[in-house]
């Protein structure tokens, strides 16, 4: 009996082996994700003086809410992740429809050349923004001085520093969504293509009724990734803007930054990623909702 409960064990039928693999991943993903979720949450309703902390409840929130600050970080936010979602999924849309079905050597020049930002750290690509958008002596302020327009400061005119801001970090993200809908595209089977070919279908209209559907997975889960991602954007405002001017590109990041390491109002900055936490579950729902349909 003992031999056979030991071949048990180490068959791979035994139902616990797989647990034991995945372990050190759990593990990693309760001490390094799940937790600090959990302490932002309860930090939120706390305030912190020195050592000390003490309950709060909403407090927080209600400072937060009545911070015209914070309100401006809010809408920049929101205006933020919709322009960068809708300009990276139509463009790369775009892009990939354009191409897919060209000489593959010319979708691997494509695709290299468009994921090439996606490689250089955000933090080299502010840098070499802020130098061309100096007002000073930037290429572009300068360029555009030849052209006849002078004293142009993109950076420090808060009707055009959130557009500035929008196209640096599009300009660093697109690439990522044009290689995945070119890869999702050249996998597709050719059957759907020549049987409307056949049918008299126009090369629009196979792009509209054909791919553009079947790229809807591909779409949601870029939407959820990019919202994401954008709501986390620290680097490009810190290195441009600063949240200047007069807080014109401040975000909700930014300002959790401020209170929790400028400000060291820690009980705030948690409210703040709590609220980005919901933000970014109310944005990504309606998304996760139309992926799982087309499963």
């Amino acid at each position: 009996m003992n031999d056979k409960k030991k071949m048990k064990f180490s068959s791979i039928e035994n139902p616990y082996s797989g647990y034991l693999f995945i372990a050190p991943q759990i593990l990693l993903m309760v001490i390094f994700i799940i937790y600090p979720v959990f302490k932002g949450f309860k930090m939120s309703f706390y305030e912190v003086y020195g050592m000390d902390s003490y309950f709060v409840g909403f407090e927080n929130f209600k400072t937060l809410f009545t911070d015209p600050v914070f309100m401006k970080s809010i809408f920049n936010t929101i205006l933020f992740v919709v322009a960068i979602v809708v300009l990276t999924i139509v463009f790369a849309l775009f892009v990939a429809t354009s191409v897919y079905d060209k000489n593959s050597k010319y979708v691997s020049f494509i695709r290299g050349s468009y994921y090439l930002p996606v490689m250089v750290s955000m933090v080299v690509m502010s840098i070499i923004w802020n130098f061309l958008l100096n007002p000073s002596n930037g290429l572009i302020s300068y360029m555009l001085g030849n052209m006849g327009v002078e004293d142009v400061n993109l950076l420090g005119n808060p009707a055009t520093v959130m557009p500035v801001i929008i196209f640096v970090t599009f300009v660093g993200n697109v690439g990522q969504a044009i290689i995945l809908y070119l890869a999702t595209m050249i996998g597709l089977p050719e059957d759907y293509f020549e049987a409307a070919q056949l049918d008299g279908a126009t090369r629009w209209q196979r792009i509209r009724h054909i791919l553009i559907p079947l790229m809807k997975p591909t779409t949601a889960y870029l939407t959820v990734i990019n919202i994401i991602a954008v709501l986390k954007i620290f680097v490009v405002i810190q290195l441009l803007t600063g949240g200047g001017p007069n807080n014109a590109s401040v975000t909700m990041m930014y300002y959790l930054y401020q209170n929790a390491f400028v400000y060291n109002n820690t009980g705030v900055a948690s409210a703040i990623g709590v609220l980005m936490f919901i933000i970014a579950l109310l944005l990504s729902v309606p998304q996760l909702k139309s992926f799982l349909k087309t499963k």
